[in-house]
């Protein structure tokens, strides 16, 4: 059977309707597609969320770790460390109070013979350095 030729009135509707089918056809084919986007980017979200909250107890495990070593190592080394400059600052004004204290302990107690004083400690100092001190430089203070 051979085929009819569409009279040219008829052309226009036809066409037309071949396009609204074809737009049809491509507006579901787009809305599934649409879709099927969305669910991928939410799953790559929500993977990355996950991921991220792992991350982060990682970090603040990695924090705990991290104080807890700090605290042992200074605790270690704490004992240990050599005196800084300002240690040694510290510990020359205690010196010097504890000598200005025993200076005027010394100044309260009554004078001795020099003889006496000799026999009863066997230094004649009692014990202690001269006033001059033993690093060379003089007391100041």
């Amino acid at each position: 059977m051979a085929k009819r030729r569409a009279k040219a009135s008829d052309l226009p509707d036809a066409v037309r309707e071949a396009v609204e089918r074809t737009v049809q056809a491509t507006v579901g084919s787009a809305q599934l597609t649409r879709d099927r986007a969305q669910d991928a980017v939410d799953d790559v979200v929500r993977g990355a969320e996950h991921r991220a909250g792992a991350v982060r107890a990682r970090v603040r495990d990695a924090e705990r770790g991290a104080e807890s070593v700090r605290e042992r190592v200074l605790g270690a080394i704490g004992e240990v460390r050599p005196a800084t400059q300002e240690d040694v600052k510290d510990i020359r004004r205690e010196l010097r109070a504890i000598a200005r204290k025993l200076d005027a302990l010394d100044k309260r107690l009554p004078a001795q013979p020099k003889t006496a004083a000799r026999r009863s400690s066997g230094t004649g100092t009692g014990g202690r350095r001269s006033s001059g001190g033993g690093s060379g430089r003089g007391r100041s203070g």
